[in-house]
């Protein structure tokens, strides 16, 4: 094992794949002069040419459909968003053109396209740069969704998202790219489609995905000096959904919580509510508790962000509740 930051993680992943596939080449706003915004690319342009490693005007949907035609017809691009925010102004293509393309054309054509950057708030960045598009996109057959949490898996995940046929969607976080983590030496992927459950517990399921899961963490730390054992799935790919470790669990545990950072309607949070409720209500012993944010656009004003985002403490109040203490 060797310890590197999320940024290096996705920059290996993707620099592994480019070296064993010619057809496989990055384009987005700052990846190759500046190395990445986040510096998720840097020494990529000296290694790979400014052919695989393209600069693109602030363009989001010329250089998201031109992605798309350059897929369809043999290549394999991954396009980077400054942030998610700024892909809702290439969003057609993504809807309408990579996810559909497949089943539009009959199988003739194929879409294979990795989409990533940032999602959901990163501080100060005020209402329209701190939104969570994981719901948007997975509600979009066609689309496959990962939100990794610690570099060991968007390593592994980025991987198979590069090497899939069909268009991913891949979303990091802007306050992750310099959280640290063991990864695997040597040549590893992890499945699309495979949660992990990163604690086991007997009391009470938690269920999360991407940063905000930290918070969890911090609640079942602080929950087991009193006793009380957490079961923590990180689902790393929103899209397919794995709701069978999530049945397993539940089914042990008779409890649910799931934590998300994103608004609370017809969320993905609400999708694992319905699931569950559907597939193991005899199994509950008390109704699922979800905890989002707040249902307004998040603030600028640090005091009212910290009071709009869920936060550990929320967890410890969703579990006792869940366990009638």
């Amino acid at each position: 094992m060797k310890t590197i930051q999320f940024r290096e993680a996705v920059c290996e992943a993707m620099s592994e794949e480019m070296r064993r596939d010619e057809s496989i080449y990055l384009m987005g706003e700052e990846v190759a002069e500046y190395n990445g915004a986040y510096k998720a690319s840097k020494g990529m342009l000296d290694e790979f040419g400014a052919k695989r490693v393209i600069d693109t005007p602030i363009s989001e949907l010329g250089f998201a459909g031109i992605a798309v035609g350059s897929a369809m017809n043999g290549n394999r691009p991954i396009v980077e968003f400054m942030t998610f925010n700024f892909a809702l102004v290439g969003i057609d293509q993504i809807i309408n053109n990579a996810a559909k393309i497949r089943q539009m054309s009959g199988g003739q054509f194929n879409c294979p396209i990795v989409f990533r950057g940032p999602t959901a708030s990163a501080g100060q960045l005020a209402a329209t740069h701190s939104q969570a598009f994981e719901s948007w996109y997975a509600n979009c057959p066609g689309l496959k969704v990962i939100v990794p949490s610690n570099p060991a898996d968007a390593k592994g995940l980025l991987k198979s998202a590069i090497r899939d046929d069909d268009p991913v969607i891949f979303m990091e976080s802007e306050q992750m790219y310099g959280d640290k983590g063991e990864v695997p030496e040597g040549e590893y992927m992890i499945p699309i489609g495979v949660a992990d459950i990163k604690r086991k517990g007997s009391d009470v399921t938690i269920v999360s995905f991407g940063k905000i899961i930290k918070e969890a963490y911090i609640a079942a730390d602080k929950l087991a000096e009193e006793g009380i054992e957490c079961e923590i799935i990180d689902l790393r790919t929103v899209r397919p959904l794995d709701q069978a470790t999530i049945l397993e669990s539940v089914k042990k545990t008779n409890r649910l919580v799931i934590l998300e950072e994103a608004w609370p309607f017809g969320n993905v949070s609400t999708e694992i509510t319905y699931q569950v409720q559907s597939q193991a209500f005899d199994y509950l012993d008390a109704p699922i508790v979800k905890i989002n944010t707040a249902d307004t656009p998040a603030p600028y004003s640090p005091v009212l962000l910290q009071e709009w985002l869920p936060n550990s403490e929320d967890v410890i109040k969703a579990v006792k509740k869940v366990l009638y203490k």
